[in-house]
Formats: structure tokens, C-alpha cells, sequence
């Protein structure tokens, strides 16, 4: 059986946890939750306006319990991007904070701060039967392209995750990213399928409510895309009195090596865990992850694939690469793949088009114990004057240096954006001196920030033309 449909077996155990201490139980969560499904009524599409509140987790909950499609959208959406999405999706109901931007259409429903609205909209289209839940894609928060998510996928992802992880019931994870974000989301399903609990908070690392909610609730873990631990740095996490976390997750994007073996030996001088892993929305969320004990040895590394998964590679003809240390496209096998991508309601009647295997477009290396190293993405390789130029891998050699940046461009022209103009003549020098790419073949640009997703990934389209 679905595991959301059976958490109601926690009973009292504390299931939520809010900033201000009100503890939803187990018990109350499965309740409020099937008024919110039962109020939808029979298997519909639902946009839900997401936040890391109660109301917003119960709503999620209740959709899957009674078998409703919600598509999960940031409560940052843009008015005009939510009409685009109405006008492509046509959902029944939006589930979202009350005096929401957009949220037009009849009340029929109310939970705390959230409220039920009927859009009206016309449902020329059917759902197909496998059809679970569907999210945006990372870093497409202008596209109406969405992942089709089955019940197989987020049933075999969230038991994997359970599993390597080792969540127990007595774990409380701290929300620290959006929970329409897959990887967010991931550990939403993986703490309630354990029947653990989960703090909520809209505080980041960087308001102090947020540490002294960590604190007194006596979180045990919490999740990081790099840029978190980026500033995890900045804040010296090293010296924090944090004795209740027995281990962080990173995932999101690669965390450079220098960036993991330091990060590791403050993890063991704090007496917890750090595990790496790797992921993508099109797989519901996880696909490969190092173990703790390896993550001082194989430092930089994703390490090896999920229980229940298969990595690979292949070169540039389609043909696998067997040998070690010999860079092609990561390829995925797995039932958490999910069954494709939707553009318009239209497409929610399609079946499964990936079958189990993934396509990653992320470029990598498997060393001779089987670890997986991603070298960057597919398409973000340049040709600069015939030598290949790998954007990830200029960004990372600079912010080494201690230059924060953004790399993108066209062939025989790489441009990089910095934060600190007065480091330009410092960025030039080092990439004359210490690398193949012609001085001729690149350009510096300042800009006061780099624009980043809810999630901390750089947004590199929203560069183009600055």
C-alpha cells in the first residue's frame, strides 16, 4: 500500500512541528488531511501553493491520501507565470494561503491560514491512472514543463532514501528548502513514511530563529544544496553548539572537493554524519549517494547508486563504458524514474515514456571501487578557439580563489560574471596563468548578485543579456 496512506498507524506521535511549538500529531495530520481531500471531492488536479507550514504539508498529504494530482508550486510564483500555468493546466482547485496573488475562484474550504479555492476551470483532459504528483523542473520557474511523478515513483524513492539513510521514528528533520522542490520534498515523504517529525520554518541559516529553533525543538538533521553550505562556511558552522544533529545531507549540485573533505571533518570533530548525494526531479528526487564512512577518501565524489538503483555510463555514441576513470553521460536505471514531462494539461493522460532508465545529461567518471564522479553538465561544455571548456569546472577553480562567480557564454566566447569588481584583474591573472583558456576567448563581467532559484541554484538563463 502507499505509505501515505497508512500513516494514520503513528497515531499521537508528533508528525509536524510549527516555528511556534504546535505540535500536529500523526493522528490530527491523517484527519485534517482527508477533510482537505474530501472537500476536492473525486480525482482531480490541484494546484498547491507551497510553504513550510502545516497547512500546506497537510493539503499535500490529503491530495495523495485520496488519490488527487497536486502540482506543487513555490508561494513566490509570479502572478503572471500562476495565469500562464491556469491557462495551461486548467486544475479544479488551488490550495494556498489565504489572500494568495492569483488564487481567484470560490472558497469552499478552510484550514487555518490556507483555503480551498474552485477555479471553475473547464476539465477537457484526463488524468492518467499511474498519475501521482507533478513538479517543475529545476531551475524552469518560467516554463510550464512539468515532471509527471507515479506512486511507484515516490513509493520506491522515499523507501531507498529510508533506507540508506537509516531515518528512524525519533528523527526530526528542520525544513531548510522549499518543499516544491524535489529534494525538500524528498525528506517531507521520508520522515512521515518513518513516522518521524518535521520542523517547519520559513527562516533560513541566516536569521537566528532559525538555529534556536533547531535547538529547542532538537532537530536531529537537515538537508543543504551547496550554496547552503556556502554559507554554512560564512557562518562558521564549526563552532556551533548543535549536539542533537546526527547527520546533514548535501545534494542539488555538485559540493566541490575541498569544499566536502572540510565539511567532513567538522561533521566528525561534531560526532555526526555527512552523506552526499545526488539527484534529479525527473528521477522524484534521489539516484546516487556516499556513503559517510567514504566521504573522506572519496572526497568529491556522488558515490554509488540508491538501493534499488543502477548507474552507468556511455560515450558519445551510445556505447557503455566499462573501463574506470573514462568521462561519458551517467545513465540511470531505476522504478523512481519517473514517466516524463507534461507542457499542458493535455499531456497528463500520457503513459510511462521513460520505462525505468534516465537520460541525466550530467557528464561523469566511475573510478576503479565503482564510485561516480560528475565532471559537469552535457551542455555546459564550450569550445574555446578548439579546446573544450568546462563551465562548471572554471566556476569551482575560481571560487577557490575565493572569487564567487558565474560562468556562461557561446563557443570562442566564455563570459564570467563576478560579485566584487575589484577582483576582475585577479580572475584574468588566474585564468592566464594557470589554465589552457585564451585570454582572447573571455570577458569579465561585473554584477552586484547572482541570481539564484529558491533553491540556490544559479539561474543562468536570468544572466543572458547582462
Amino acid at each position: 500500500m502507499f505509505f501515505y496512506k497508512e500513516i494514520e498507524k503513528y497515531g499521537d506521535a508528533s508528525a509536524l512541528v510549527t516555528e511556534k511549538g504546535t505540535v500536529v500529531s500523526y493522528e490530527e495530520l491523517t484527519a485534517r488531511a482527508d477533510q482537505i481531500g474530501k472537500a476536492a471531492g473525486q480525482r482531480c488536479l490541484v494546484f498547491s501553493i507551497c510553504k513550510n507550514v502545516e497547512e500546506s504539508v497537510i493539503g499535500y498529504v490529503g491530495f495523495l491520501r485520496n488519490d488527487i494530482v497536486p502540482v506543487l508550486l513555490s508561494s513566490d510564483i509570479h502572478e503572471e507565470l500562476l495565469a500562464d500555468l491556469l491557462n495551461s493546466y486548467h486544475p479544479s482547485y488551488i490550495w494556498a494561503p489565504v489572500g494568495q496573488a492569483g488564487c481567484a475562484g470560490t472558497v469552499i474550504y478552510r484550514d487555518g491560514e490556507y483555503a480551498l479555492h474552485r477555479t471553475g476551470l473547464a476539465v477537457d483532459y484526463t488524468l492518467d491512472s499511474e498519475l501521482a504528483l507533478l513538479l517543475t523542473t529545476s531551475g524552469s520557474t518560467g516554463s510550464p514543463k512539468l515532471v509527471r511523478q507515479s506512486w511507484k515513483n515516490i513509493q520506491s524513492n522515499t523507501e531507498s532514501i529510508v533506507e540508506y539513510l537509516g531515518i528512524v521514528q525519533t528523527d526530526r528533520a528542520i525544513t531548510t528548502l522549499p518543499m516544491n522542490y524535489t529534494y525538500g520534498l524528498s525528506i517531507i515523504n521520508s520522515h512521515l513514511c518513518r513516522g518521524a517529525a518535521i520542523i517547519l520554518t520559513e527562516s533560513t541559516l541566516l536569521d537566528k530563529t532559525f538555529w534556536t529553533l533547531l535547538k529547542t525543538q532538537q532537530a536531529t538533521t537537515f538537508g543543504g544544496v551547496p550554496y547552503t553550505y556556502e554559507i554554512l562556511k560564512k557562518l562558521h558552522f564549526e563552532r556551533m553548539d548543535v549536539p542533537s544533529l546526527r547527520y546533514i545531507t548535501q545534494a542539488g549540485g555538485k559540493l566541490v572537493k575541498e569544499m566536502a573533505e572540510e565539511f567532513n571533518q567538522i561533521c566528525l570533530k561534531k560526532n555526526m554524519q555527512l552523506i552526499i548525494m545526488y539527484g534529479q526531479t525527473e528521477a522524484t528526487a534521489r539516484m546516487a549517494y556516499l556513503p559517510w564512512q567514504d566521504a573522506q577518501r572519496k572526497a568529491g565524489s556522488i558515490g554509488i547508486a540508491i538501493p534499488g538503483g543502477e548507474l552507468s555510463l556511455i560515450d558519445a555514441e551510445g556505447n557503455p563504458i566499462e573501463e574506470p576513470e573514462i568521462v561519458g553521460e551517467m545513465l540511470y536505471r531505476g522504478e523512481n524514474v519517473t514517466l516524463g514531462y507534461a507542457k499542458n494539461r493535455h499531456d497528463l493522460n500520457q503513459p510511462d515514456e521513460n520505462r525505468g532508465v534516465l537520460h541525466t545529461g550530467d557528464m561523469a567518471k566511475r573510478d576503479k571501487d565503482g564510485f561516480y564522479y560528475v565532471v559537469g553538465r552535457k551542455k555546459r561544455f564550450l569550445k574555446i578557439f578548439g579546446n573544450r571548456v568546462n563551465l562548471d569546472e572554471v566556476e569551482n577553480l575560481l571560487k577557490k580563489e575565493g572569487i564567487e562567480n558565474a560562468c556562461t557564454g557561446q563557443d570562442d566566447h566564455l563570459k564570467i560574471y563576478i560579485t566584487h569588481a575589484e577582483q576582475e584583474k585577479e580572475a584574468v591573472d588566474y585564468l592566464v596563468n594557470h589554465t589552457a583558456i585564451s585570454r582572447a576567448g573571455f570577458e569579465v563581467r561585473y554584477i552586484s548578485e547572482i541570481p539564484r532559484s529558491e533553491s540556490g541554484k544559479v539561474l543562468y538563463s536570468a544572466l543572458e543579456g547582462k
